[in-house]
């Protein structure tokens, strides 16, 4: 039996007479890439701010639960940085770099939970592999990077903190063929590492592809849930998300 690393019942969350998610259920076992997929404006960004505690004012109701422990907790939502300590990391959409810190400055931020510098520094120098660009402009502002650099930056800094669970909103949005392509392989290495993904893509082909498993959200609720290789092939989805 697969253990599970994200469980969501019931998810509701509404802005005042506005229902943005509708009691949605989902959930993430260890070592998979589950992707979240959908039009702009299905609640899907909503959904991730529901799991971290990030959401501005609103009604939330029902669970979530990471590594078995509820997340919806007043307290526990209200430290959200503190699920970095429970190796719990998001790659914002709009990325969330630290625009007057630099490239290393930002990595180092990426591990500020952990004490062990050598290990630190080996990972930056991994990361600098991975994304030999961000080795090169390493001193130079995050502010100062184009939007595929600041992408690069945002997903090597959640990685420094050795996660769980990587939760990845949007990360090809805004970027040239050629970078998203590169993220979505890194992506993909990630979860061969064995680094549990939820992954919320608007650009569906690539998403399935690269997914275990797939949910599609549409107006606030999970519409179809299933094999992500399984999903590619319904006709439903080519028509709505693949254009066929």
């Amino acid at each position: 039996m697969s253990e599970n690393i994200l469980k969501i019942s019931g998810l509701k969350v509404a802005y005042g007479g506005i229902k943005a998610v509708k009691g949605i259920a989902l959930e993430v076992n260890r070592g998979e890439l589950v992707t979240l997929i959908g039009a702009n404006g299905a609640g899907k960004t909503t959904t991730l701010k529901a799991i971290t505690g990030t959401l501005p004012a609103c009604k939330v109701e029902g669970s979530v639960s990471y590594l078995g422990q509820p997340l919806l907790d007043k307290q526990l939502s209200a430290k959200s940085f503190k699920l970095v300590q429970s190796k719990l990391a998001m790659v914002p959409e709009g990325r969330g770099v630290f625009t007057r810190m630099t490239i290393h400055e930002n990595l180092l931020m990426g591990a500020y939970t952990r004490k062990d510098q050598a290990g630190i520094d080996a990972d930056i120098e991994k990361w600098y592999a991975v994304f030999p660009r961000l080795k090169e402009r390493s001193s130079q502002l995050a502010g100062t990077l184009s939007g595929g650099e600041q992408q690069m930056l945002a997903m090597a800094r959640a990685l420094m903190c050795h996660p769980t669970l990587l939760l990845l909103d949007e990360p090809s949005m805004g970027l040239s063929p050629i970078m998203v392509e590169k993220i979505f392989e890194v992506i993909r290495d990630v979860s061969a590492q064995g680094i549990t993904i939820l992954l919320v893509e608007q650009n569906a082909r690539l998403a399935l592809q690269a997914a275990t498993r797939a949910y599609v959200m549409e107006s606030g609720a999970i519409t179809m849930s299933g094999k992500a290789a399984d999903m590619l092939h319904d006709p439903r989805v080519q028509a709505a998300y693949l254009g066929e």
